[in-house]
């Protein structure tokens, strides 16, 4: 990872550096922040973005949910994340959009008024999990169990959340593992510490359901429509621990992870201890779409030099310029 000489800030293109934070931030003390991690990559077309509408509509949501009122339009938002990559000519980037109040004095509830700001980074990044992207990762169930739904609203890509992935993950390295899988309140399936969970077994895709206490992914719901796509069934369901020992297959998704297959799982192979056929056969489809191989049909990628991007009353409110 790797810094980049600008990003966007509070409504402007700035030099990175210049980008600061007042200690006293609320979301430093409070962890008021929703955020999102969006890819940009190379096509034959130029860079493009991966399905940006959906990630800037969930950052609205996730804000809504925390009442943190973002003062940009989706429109707005989607037009600077353009800016950004156009501003460090970047061919691929990953984007985090985030949102967070700020300075504006100390108590658990923010005081009216207090500034909420908002800033858009892209950075040069390769494979989260490093070379476990293509060897297939080696992971462990952790201690650490996911919450309760009515604890916190795992829908919601908060700040927050993310010291449950800190505890699941520094535990994983420490026990020599690429990374860790939680399970939920009930002792079933959850999450990786930054991934959903796909598991194959007899030719079937099994996924955790979006109330097990798992953020809802995005990438999660693109392999499901790329699953539809190539005839493969689909269920989302409980399902136990000893699951994760006796599939074919396991892979993790997200943003960042992409698609990554799982080698083992508290030490015990998966299958023949390689990315199977259908974990393949869907990264071939979902890296397809960016080098032309699979039709994007669904509309998901935002060429950055050609897009426009409308307000909510449909009129343009920026094209993007080569």
């Amino acid at each position: 990872m790797s810094n980049t000489p600008f990003l966007w800030h509070n409504g402007r293109i700035k030099p990175w550096a210049e980008a600061t934070v007042h200690v006293s931030a609320h979301a430093l003390h409070y962890g008021s922040s929703v955020f999102e991690g969006e890819r940009v990559y190379a096509t034959p077309r130029g860079p493009a973005y991966f399905r940006l509408a959906e990630h800037t509509r969930r950052l609205f949501e996730s804000a809504k949910v925390y009442e943190i009122a973002i003062p940009y339009t989706e429109a707005e938002i989607n037009a600077a994340c353009l800016e950004v990559i156009r501003a460090n000519k970047m061919a691929s980037a990953y984007v985090r959009p985030i949102v967070f109040r700020g300075a504006g004095g100390l108590g658990v509830l923010a005081k009216e008024g207090s500034p909420v700001d908002v800033t858009i980074m892209a950075l040069e990044w390769g494979a989260y999990l490093g070379e476990a992207a293509e060897r297939g990762a080696d992971v462990c169930v952790s201690s650490w169990n996911r919450a309760a739904p009515n604890t916190f609203p795992s829908w919601a890509k908060a700040g927050g959340n993310y010291l449950s992935s800190q505890l699941i993950g520094q535990e994983a390295r420490r026990g020599g593992y690429d990374e860790g899988i939680a399970l939920g309140y009930n002792g079933l399936l959850s999450e990786g510490a930054g991934e959903n969970l796909f598991l194959v077994k007899r030719g079937k895709l099994l996924t955790p359901t979006s109330s097990a206490g798992i953020l809802a992914g995005i990438t999660r719901d693109t392999v499901i429509e790329l699953a539809h796509d190539l005839g493969l069934p689909v269920e989302e369901r409980d399902l136990p621990r000893e699951a994760l020992y006796t599939a074919d297959e396991v892979f993790m998704t997200g943003t960042a992870a992409e698609i990554t297959p799982v080698r083992s799982v508290d030490r015990k192979s998966v299958g023949n201890g390689q990315p199977g056929p259908i974990t393949r056969a869907l990264r071939e489809a979902f890296f397809g779409l960016f080098d032309g191989r699979t039709r994007d049909r669904w509309g998901w990628l935002t060429p950055v030099s050609t897009a426009v991007v409308h307000d909510r009353e449909g009129s343009p409110y920026a094209e993007a310029s080569a």
